[in-house]
């Protein structure tokens, strides 16, 4: 069975949210079959951090990306969510 790799930006709704905190909050909200591989912290502008993560998911989820994008605009503190890559990994 393979996963899938998706790459996504985070825009915090307030500079003042460290892109660490975003990442926990959305950590929380997670189900079980998403894990995060990997984040880091993109610096946008006027102190303003943006949150880039690397989730893998299943291959056989259902509508694709929806779920996922779904699930991380409903924490708090998330303005914006943008999909910038979506691959397929071999197992």
């Amino acid at each position: 069975m393979a996963r899938v790799a998706v790459l996504i930006r985070v825009l915090p709704e307030d500079a003042e949210l460290k892109p660490e905190e975003l990442k926990n909050r959305i950590a929380e909200k997670l189900p079980q079959k998403y894990q995060i591989a990997q984040y880091q912290a993109e610096p946008i502008a006027f102190g303003l951090e943006a949150l880039r993560m690397v989730i893998f998911m299943p291959e056989e989820t259902e509508g694709g990306t929806e779920e996922l994008e779904t699930i991380i605009q409903s924490v708090p503190g998330v303005s914006q969510l943008d999909v910038l890559n979506v691959t397929r990994l071999q197992e």
